[in-house]
């Protein structure tokens, strides 16, 4: 019964709230959630819309994300209306406002399903990256025909600018020339992954709102009334765990090397991505074996000062992300379970 409650369009939660309490609820979320799209809070935007959905319903969400975006436009319309403001600006201002709605809140809202049922967070997080993809090709079709305008190709000028300062900038200061060539092939490659960059950027919003969700009481309710052993902890960093099947992107990845033209692109932005997500998954193994330690403070304050040791020196990344890659053939949070379990005792 409380499984299929789960499905419905009601309030999760507290279903017999009256209607003029969730009206109010409804205009506070609006507010914060506006505040957060046009300041740098954007990074608990899905977190205030999923917490919405969980208190008072899916309807009462999709009532928060027209209202917070109806104001976040209207913000900016007043903003860019001023004389002194150049075309490039408020085209700029629109776009981001485009790319919001299309590659953060409307992949939040279609995750709400996977959220009330408590999937796994790397799963969560795959998905919402995948709808945030969807989202900016839609935002950068949109803008080229609605504004003859081009967001990405205004990002690259821009990150080529900024490459450029920095490159000059290291060669005033007398930097060998060895340096120079190596932070200017450094910074071609950034700016030839930038795709990947920007979808980082958009996972670390999802990453940290599901962080926040899952230490929110009104979570933490709903997930102890299922019943179901891992609801609670679901959206805890330690159980961050990445679908066995993302392996295949990065093969796709691994292609980089050998291919050219728009297929070495594709493949150089895959492996980008899918290598932070490792490196990531790496670090909540990381989490989870100090957890499970039981290390106290200190052992934790140490651990973590020497993986950033290890991360300055650049041997820490590439162990978390062999780590994360390789989590998939021994799941190391579970090793032992594994290596003395018989599979009889495994109903899958």
């Amino acid at each position: 019964m409380i499984e299929s409650s789960l499905h419905q369009s009601e309030p999760v939660l507290l279903p017999g709230r009256p209607f003029g309490r969730q009206v109010r609820s409804v205009i506070g979320y609006s507010l914060l959630t506006a505040l957060m799209i046009v300041t740098p809070m954007l990074v608990f935007v899905p977190a205030a819309l999923l917490h919405c959905a969980v208190r008072n319903g899916r309807r009462a969400a999709w009532a928060v994300l027209v209202l917070s975006l109806a104001m976040a436009a209207l913000f900016y319309g007043a903003s860019v209306s001023a004389p002194a403001t150049a075309p490039e600006a408020a085209n700029l201002a629109w776009s981001y406002l485009a790319g919001v709605a299309l590659a953060v809140t409307l992949p939040a809202m279609a995750a709400i399903p996977l959220v009330e049922r408590s999937e796994p967070f790397g799963r969560v997080l795959v998905f919402l990256l995948a709808g945030a993809m969807v989202g900016l090709a839609l935002t950068e079709t949109a803008s080229q025909l609605l504004m003859s305008f081009s967001p990405y190709a205004a990002q690259v000028a821009q990150a080529k600018q900024t490459s450029a300062a920095f490159v000059e900038m290291y060669r005033t200061k007398g930097m060998p020339a060895e340096m120079v060539q190596l932070a200017e092939r450094w910074m071609g490659f950034s700016t030839f992954v930038l795709p990947a960059v920007i979808l980082i950027n958009i996972s670390l919003v999802f990453i940290l709102s599901l962080l926040m969700l899952g230490r929110l009481k009104a979570w933490r309710e709903v997930a102890a009334r299922r019943g179901e052993p891992g609801a609670l902890g679901a959206y805890l960093f330690r159980h961050f765990s990445l679908p066995d099947w993302l392996l295949f992107a990065f093969i796709l990845g691994g292609l980089t090397p050998v291919v050219t033209g728009l297929l070495q692109k594709v493949a150089a932005n895959t492996l980008t991505v899918v290598a932070f997500l490792y490196i990531l998954q790496g670090l909540a193994i990381f989490r989870f074996m100090l957890t499970a330690m039981g290390v106290g403070l200190a052992g934790t304050v140490i651990g973590w000062l020497l993986l950033v040791f290890l991360t300055l020196t650049g041997v820490g990344p590439l162990l978390l992300g062999v780590t994360g890659l390789f989590d998939s053939f021994f799941d190391f949070r579970h090793f032992k379970k594994r290596k003395d379990d018989s599979h009889e005792s495994h109903s899958d």
